[in-house]
């Protein structure tokens, strides 16, 4: 049995109530406790760039002096794990790039807030869990709803429209939620659905899932070193369950 993930919890935000609710949230989950509370994000660098105890960060992105986007940049090494807290959807994106575990719109339920609690925990048993099966691919596999597939190309539907990419052009898969982001050599196509569904889907042998949240297009990959994957400009994390498979997969080629 996989033990019980135990992790300390840090929130940031500005606004009163909303601070409340988060911290009430945190006491009634059995896999949280309460590190600290700030009402603003500059005590709160000084909190984590002093050695503060942090495994997760609840993060408001409206703040005054340093908003949670900017926060995010400048945390100390390790990063901890970050859900972000906003009343505005339009700030996705942004979350895509910071590599955030979640993304939580104000109010936010606590079956929500759960939700994104079991993405960070299981997050943090990847590392110590054994690779999943590989899937055996059937010839007549349906595609998802918003994807179908023509040779090395995609139909992909993204904001209401169905939109066709060369796969060969897209470096890798990541995950955000509810949400999937194909990052290609110039742009990001945010595109719903989770990894999993997208991942048992593709048509395309040569994409590989490397982490829990990323799946990487093995003709794209420059570099392999200290466990993280170069491809164009990006880098990508292989975690240790997908690393003797990635490896067999990057011989073969």
């Amino acid at each position: 049995m996989t033990p019980a993930v135990s992790l300390a919890c840090v929130i940031i935000d500005d606004n009163e109530i909303n601070r409340f609710t988060l911290e009430r949230a945190v006491q009634r989950h059995d896999q949280l406790t309460l590190a600290a509370s700030f009402p603003d994000a500059v005590e709160a660098l000084s909190y984590l760039r002093g050695g503060g105890q942090v495994d997760l960060l609840l993060l408001d992105i409206e703040m005054p002096h340093i908003s949670g986007l900017e926060l995010v940049k400048l945390l100390p090494n390790p990063k901890p794990a970050v859900i972000l807290v906003t009343t505005h959807a339009s700030f996705a994106v942004d979350a895509f790039e910071l590599r955030v575990v979640d993304y939580l719109v104000k109010p936010v339920s606590y079956a929500r807030f759960c939700q994104a609690i079991a993405h960070v925990t299981e997050q943090h048993q990847a590392t110590a869990a054994p690779p999943p099966p590989a899937p055996v691919a059937a010839p007549s596999a349906a595609v998802p709803n918003d994807i179908s597939a023509t040779g090395t190309d995609l139909f992909v539907k993204t904001n209401g429209k169905l939109l066709r990419i060369n796969f060969e052009s897209v470096l890798f898969i990541e995950a955000l939620s509810t949400y999937v982001v194909l990052v290609t050599d110039k742009q990001k196509h945010v595109v719903g659905g989770t990894l999993k569904s997208i991942e048992d889907r593709l048509p395309f042998r040569h994409f590989v899932r490397v982490h829990r949240s990323y799946i990487v297009n093995l003709h794209r990959v420059e570099a392999l070193e200290d466990n993280m994957l170069k491809l164009g400009q990006h880098e990508v994390p292989v975690s240790r369950p997908y690393q003797e498979e990635l490896t067999l997969r990057l011989r073969a080629l």
